[in-house]
């Protein structure tokens, strides 16, 4: 059996699912989890449920490290400033060799050895130079990370025209296609300005409410076969 906990990253405004890894939590508690970038700080929102190994939850969660100490938080407090420093510094390195490129964030791993910066553009960009003015600034390796706009705006956050978080920042794990079509199956007006997220592309939402639609279709259909 697994204990999987809810928690929050404040840092990337994200909900994740970890294992306990037996270690005792209560709501409330601060820990150090395993991420891509070599660990996250979390709060717990839920206390443990117990799962079976096959469990649909259990799939793709994190571990639990350890209990966050004062050392953890504290190097995270120092990892936020020097992230914004080599946002600030990339930024002004960009504008002075005129690269076509928006620079969105700057991720610290957690062992200092690497930082990943993301960016946008519209092509392909040579920023070897670029990398050479980072890399000799802060002395670790640099990773420059093209992502699209979808990313861009998963990544930042937002708030959308529900008035809600957007989905691809709260709960959405990956993007699904969405088309011109799924608006038009559902008769809504084809404005660009009303069915077009924070990204500039077509609302998640947009592919929600055609499932659902499917979904409530084939009850109706089911009763009426009763």
């Amino acid at each position: 059996m697994s204990e999987i906990v809810y928690l929050f990253s404040e840092r990337l405004q994200k909900t994740f699912r970890a294992d306990k890894n037996n270690t005792e939590l209560n709501v409330g508690d601060i820990c150090l989890i395993e991420s891509t970038l070599g660990g996250e700080l979390a709060i717990v929102l839920e206390t443990p449920r117990k799962l079976c190994k096959n469990a649909k939850a259990e799939k793709g969660a994190s571990k639990v490290i350890r209990k966050a100490t004062q050392k953890d938080k504290d190097k995270f407090a120092w990892m936020r400033k020097k992230e914004k420093e080599a946002f600030d510094f990339c930024l002004q390195r960009i504008k002075a060799r005129k690269l076509p490129m928006k620079l969105v964030r700057v991720r610290y791993f957690f062992n200092e050895k690497k930082g990943i910066f993301y960016y946008t553009a519209d092509g392909r960009i040579d920023f070897r130079a670029l990398v050479k003015d980072l890399a000799k600034k802060f002395r670790m390796r640099i990773e420059m990370r093209q992502i699209g706009v979808r990313d861009e705006a998963k990544m930042i956050g937002g708030v959308g025209v529900c008035g809600r978080r957007l989905c691809c920042a709260s709960f959405m794990k990956s993007f699904e296609p969405v088309t011109i079509q799924k608006a038009k199956k559902q008769n809504i007006t084809i404005n660009p300005t009303k069915i077009s997220g924070l990204c500039g592309r077509l609302m998640c939402c947009l592919a929600f409410e055609e499932e659902s639609r499917g979904r409530m279709y084939s009850e109706e259909e089911d009763i009426e076969e009763d």
